[in-house]
């Protein structure tokens, strides 16, 4: 039988900085870094490499492989304790900063952009006030954006690093984690090898994210309850928003609709960008990139709302799930609809969305009429806050503006862990997006960091 000092389990960004900071500290532990997806150079998706529809792989090249989802994601480094993930429930405010920073830097190592947007102050209270003067509230956030183009070289750069130190295993899956006496004791792979260890580190990111739920339900761990956001991905002429991301690459607005008093808010902008579509849980959702060498002239944004279901309702992913599958039943794939056509009450053709002033960047998106995939309280949400943004951005309330549904945010079932963020099982650790800890980059980064340096110091005193 196979043994080592750590496993971890998953190569997105929080089992990667797991891995950096435990050979950093101590170059005698033995670590295994197993992923069910493929190394960085292998992970190709066939309907873009060959222009052909999704043919749902088994393991998705977009989200599975070195880098996790992160690979092909926009690369935006959220440098900023507000937003990003939940690790302010498990470290204090100084700590997490501290943190932050210390991520940053190890990102900017490897070969991040040194530009970072959102820290000229004076410019980004005044645009925080013209936001408050129009019911809405702006997180102030700076930026290090790295781009989708950029991301794949960075990540080849840290594997370059830990392929000599750490054993990587591609291609493979972990059926079960193994405890005894209360602790973590290894893994059973999908081939029914066993590997002894005695620290287990899960980052599953959100692909794995149900894989976890299962393992924590069969260990009888204690979950909590996961939200879901539902909405929409805004596409306009990328001079609309510029005079909102030319000072903060991406402005976090939050809006309570006068209606429904529900949350309603900007996600993942992305200026100068192309809206994609994912495969996610077994249906298409779509999503938005933006580059660092290659610009289009449109910039796009999610609309997410977020609402609360009354007892004794408690499944909201499978209600996501659910208005995922209306659009893709309807549009098989993604849906796209003009602003004005939604406001007309008749669905888009190719004909309407040719005449616009805004060309689609997903051209296979099929035109259709959302308001029969979105209740009717969602489309009232998201139209109120496209008025609002209007008086701070004019021309986001366009006719010709582009509305890409449906976005959906499955976030992860969160695991009760200690500051540490170890589970009720001893000497085992989840991380990450996927164990609900993060919903970006750099938290899920921290986050390995942060059960690494535990690890290292009950090594220490063993």
């Amino acid at each position: 039988m196979k043994h080592y000092d750590v496993i971890i389990v998953g190569a997105g960004p929080a089992g990667i900085f797991a891995a950096l900071e435990l050979v950093k500290a101590n170059k005698d532990i033995k670590i295994l870094l197993i992923e069910k997806g493929r190394d960085i150079e292998a992970r190709i998706c066939p309907s873009s490499a060959q222009g052909i529809p999704c043919i749902t792989c088994p393991e998705c090249g977009l989200l599975c492989g070195w880098g996790g989802a992160g690979a092909f994601s926009d690369g935006k480094l959220t440098l900023s304790k507000e937003t990003g993930g939940n690790l302010s429930r498990y470290v204090d405010e100084a700590a997490l900063e501290g943190l932050i920073k210390y991520t940053d830097e190890i990102y900017v190592k490897y070969g991040a952009p040194a530009e970072v947007f959102g820290g000229d102050m004076e410019k980004v209270e005044s645009l925080k006030k013209l936001a408050d003067e129009n019911s809405m509230t702006l997180v102030p956030s700076r930026i290090r954006h790295i781009g989708t183009d950029r991301c794949p070289a960075l990540l080849k750069s840290i594997k370059a690093d830990l392929n000599s130190k750490i054993d990587i295993a591609f291609s493979e899956d972990v059926r079960t984690i193994l405890t005894g006496d209360g602790k973590a004791a290894g893994i059973e792979t999908g081939g029914k090898e066993t590997i002894s260890g005695k620290f287990v580190i899960v980052a599953p990111g959100r692909e794995g994210a149900l894989w976890l739920e299962r393992q924590a339900k069969t260990m009888g761990l204690s979950l909590l309850k996961n939200p879901v956001d539902i909405g929409v991905r805004v596409e306009l002429p990328a001079s609309v928003l510029e005079p909102l991301t030319k000072i903060t690459y991406e402005p976090k607005l939050i809006f309570y609709s006068k209606k429904f008093n529900d949350r309603v808010r900007t996600f993942c902008v992305n200026p100068y960008g192309e809206i994609v579509k994912e495969c996610v849980k077994g249906v298409w959702i779509v999503n938005g990139h933006s580059y660092s060498n290659k610009k289009t002239g449109n910039t796009n944004f999610a609309l997410l709302v977020s609402t609360h279901f009354t007892e004794p309702f408690d499944e909201p992913h499978l209600y996501g799930r659910y208005v995922a599958r209306l659009a893709n039943l309807l549009g098989k794939g993604v849906i796209v609809q003009r602003l004005g056509d939604l406001l007309a009450g008749r669905r888009s053709t190719r004909t309407r969305i040719a005449r616009g002033k805004v060309k689609p960047t997903l051209p296979d998106a099929a035109p259709g009429d959302l308001s029969f995939v979105l209740p009717h309280r969602y489309i009232t949400n998201i139209l109120e806050m496209l008025k609002a943004m209007d008086k701070i951005a004019p021309g986001v309330y366009s006719k010709h503006t582009l509305l890409y549904g449906v976005e959906v945010k499955f976030y992860s079932r969160q695991l009760k862990l200690n500051s540490s963020l170890e589970t009720e099982i001893e000497n085992l650790f989840a991380i990450g997006d996927g164990a609900g800890v993060s919903r970006g980059l750099i938290q899920a980064s921290a986050s390995g960091i942060i059960a690494a340096r535990e690890i290292l110091r009950r090594i220490a005193v063993s």
